[in-house]
C-alpha cells in the first residue's frame, strides 16, 4: 500500500459507524477494511426475513443524508436500510475507501512504548491523537495477504455478530444431548428463504431468548408451521402497554420498571401480527429462568419438558471475545479487568481509551438511535484528529467516564451495558461544546424547550 503525505488512518468494520467514521476523516483518505462482501454490517449479516428497524425514519437517519422517503409512516426493513447505507456511501463517495472481503486478523502495536504511566506518555510527548510514525500494524486476509502499517486506527467491529453467546450447561444436558436440530440466530440469518422455511417446516420449534431476535424468530416460525414455543420476557412500556397489550394474559408481565429496560437499551418493536399468531395458538410462551436439553427437547426449571424437533438460540452476541479476539495483550485486559465488558464505560466519549493509544473506538455505546451515536462521536473524532481541540488527561477522562457510571447505576441494574438514552441529549451537549458548536441546536428556545431532538439537529454548521 503506497504511502501518501496524510497520516495513515484505517477502518475496521464497514457497518453504519465504519461508514460514518470513513465519512468524517475522508479529508484523510482512511483504508477501510470489511471482512465481508458487503457493507451493513449487522444489517447485512444478522438480519431475518421479517426484520425491520426499531424507530421511525427520521431518527435513524444520518444528519446530512436523509430518507427519500422519510414521512413513511412504516419501519423500514432490513433490506430498505441496506439501500440506504448503499446510497450514502455513494453519495459521499466512500467506496474508493472500502476495501471488501478484506479480513483482519491481527493486530500489533509498533508505536513507542506504552510502559510509562500517565497519558502524555502514552499518546505522545503532547498527547496527540496521530502518531507520529507508525503506531499498530494490521495484518489482513485477502487473495494476497499483507501487514499494513498505520499512524491511527478506529475500531468500528461492534458488539454484535460474529461470535455468538452459545449458553454452558453440566455434562450431559447440552445439546449433544437432543436427537433434533440445533442453531444459533447467526447461522439462521444465513439461511436463504427456501432453506429457512424448510428447517421449520411442520417441525416443533423451541426459540430460547426474550430480545429482538427472538420475537422475530417466533412471527418467522409461526408463519411456517403451527406453533412456537419462546422462552422468556419481552419488556414493554409500563404505564401504557399493560393495559394496551395482553401481557397478563401471555405471562409476559416484567417483573422490574420501564424505566430500566429504557436505560439499558433493551427494549424491542413487536411485529405487527405478533399476538394475532399468540392469539392463534401458533405461539406459546413459557416463563423460565434455567434450562437444558434432554433427548427429545427441552427441560425448563419447574422440570417441564418440553418436546422440539428444532432449538433456536437467540441468545445475542459475545462482544467481550469479538474484541478480545482483535485487540494485542496486553490492551484486552484494560477492557476486561473490570469483571465485565466495559469497553466504554472506560473511554472518553466511549470513542477514546486513555490507555490504547493512537486508537478510537465507535459502536460500542448504546441509545436509542444508536445512528445518531456513532456518528457524533464519528464527527467529534474528526474534530480531535483535526486539532480543534485537545483530550483531557487521564484521570480527568477516568473521573468521566466514572460519573457517566454512577448515572447509569441509578436507573439500571442492567447499566453495564453503557446505554445513554437517560442522558443522551446532556452526553451530546458535552459533546458539541468541547468541538467547538453551540449546544443549542435549536433555532428558538421554545423549539429547545419543546420540542424532540433527532439527528437533523446535529447537522455540521461550517460556520461554527
Amino acid at each position: 500500500m503506497e504511502k501518501s503525505g496524510k497520516p495513515s488512518v484505517a477502518i475496521i468494520g464497514g457497518g453504519i459507524s465504519g461508514l460514518a467514521a470513513a465519512k468524517e476523516l475522508r479529508w484523510l483518505d482512511p483504508v477501510l477494511f470489511e471482512a465481508t462482501d458487503s457493507i451493513g454490517g449487522v444489517w447485512r449479516h444478522c438480519s431475518f426475513r421479517s426484520t425491520r428497524l426499531q424507530t421511525p425514519r427520521p431518527d435513524y437517519e444520518f444528519s446530512d443524508y436523509q430518507w427519500a422517503d422519510r414521512n413513511d409512516p412504516t419501519f423500514p426493513t432490513h433490506t430498505e436500510i441496506l439501500e440506504y447505507l448503499h446510497g450514502y456511501a455513494t453519495h459521499f463517495d466512500l467506496w474508493r475507501f472500502i476495501k471488501l472481503q478484506t479480513k483482519v486478523v491481527e493486530i500489533r502495536f509498533v508505536g513507542q512504548s506504552w510502559t510509562k504511566t500517565g497519558f502524555t506518555h502514552l499518546w505522545g510527548e503532547k498527547g496527540q491523537p496521530i502518531a507520529d510514525g507508525p503506531a499498530w500494524e494490521v495484518g489482513v486476509v485477502t487473495p494476497q495477504s499483507d501487514t499494513v502499517q498505520f499512524e491511527f486506527l478506529v475500531m468500528c467491529i461492534g458488539k454484535y455478530g460474529d461470535v455468538p453467546n452459545m449458553p454452558t450447561f453440566p455434562r450431559g444436558k447440552g445439546p449433544e444431548t437432543f436427537l433434533g436440530k440445533v442453531m444459533h440466530s447467526l447461522d439462521y440469518c444465513k439461511l436463504d428463504d427456501e432453506a429457512a422455511k424448510s428447517l421449520m417446516k411442520e417441525k416443533k420449534v423451541v426459540i430460547i431468548g426474550s430480545k429482538k431476535s427472538a420475537i422475530d424468530l417466533a412471527v418467522e416460525c409461526a408463519e411456517a408451521n403451527h406453533g412456537t414455543y419462546r422462552r422468556g420476557v419481552s419488556r414493554f412500556i409500563e404505564s401504557y402497554l399493560t393495559w394496551k397489550l395482553p401481557l397478563e394474559k401471555y405471562g409476559l408481565k416484567p417483573n422490574h420498571p420501564f424505566v430500566e429496560d429504557y436505560a439499558s437499551c433493551q427494549m424491542a418493536i413487536l411485529p405487527e401480527t405478533f399476538f394475532a399468531e399468540a392469539d392463534e395458538g401458533r405461539i406459546a410462551f413459557k416463563m423460565s429462568s434455567w434450562w437444558c436439553f434432554w433427548e427429545g427437547g427441552v427441560v425448563f426449571d419447574d422440570n417441564t419438558k418440553l418436546e422440539a424437533d428444532v432449538v433456536l438460540l437467540a441468545t445475542g452476541f459475545d462482544g467481550k471475545q469479538k474484541l478480545k479476539s482483535v485487540l494485542p495483550e496486553p490492551f484486552p485486559s484494560f477492557f476486561f479487568s473490570c469483571g465485565f465488558f466495559c469497553s466504554s464505560s472506560v473511554n472518553g466519549r466511549g470513542t477514546i481509551h486513555p490507555l490504547i493509544p493512537h486508537m478510537a473506538f465507535v459502536g460500542y455505546v448504546e441509545s436509542v438511535s444508536n445512528l445518531h451515536t456513532s456518528e457524533l462521536r464519528c464527527k467529534w473524532l474528526g474534530r480531535l484528529l483535526r486539532g480543534h481541540f485537545k483530550l483531557p488527561g487521564m484521570e480527568a477522562m477516568f473521573r468521566q467516564t466514572g460519573a457517566e457510571m454512577e448515572v447509569m447505576k441509578r436507573t439500571t441494574r442492567f447499566y453495564r451495558r453503557h446505554c445513554i438514552s437517560t442522558f443522551s441529549i446532556n452526553h451530546s451537549d458535552d459533546m458539541c461544546e468541547e468541538m467547538g458548536w453551540s449546544s443549542w441546536r435549536k433555532r428558538s428556545w421554545l423549539a429547545e424547550l419543546f420540542t424532540a431532538y433527532n439527528n437533523q439537529d446535529y447537522k455540521e454548521d461550517k460556520s461554527q
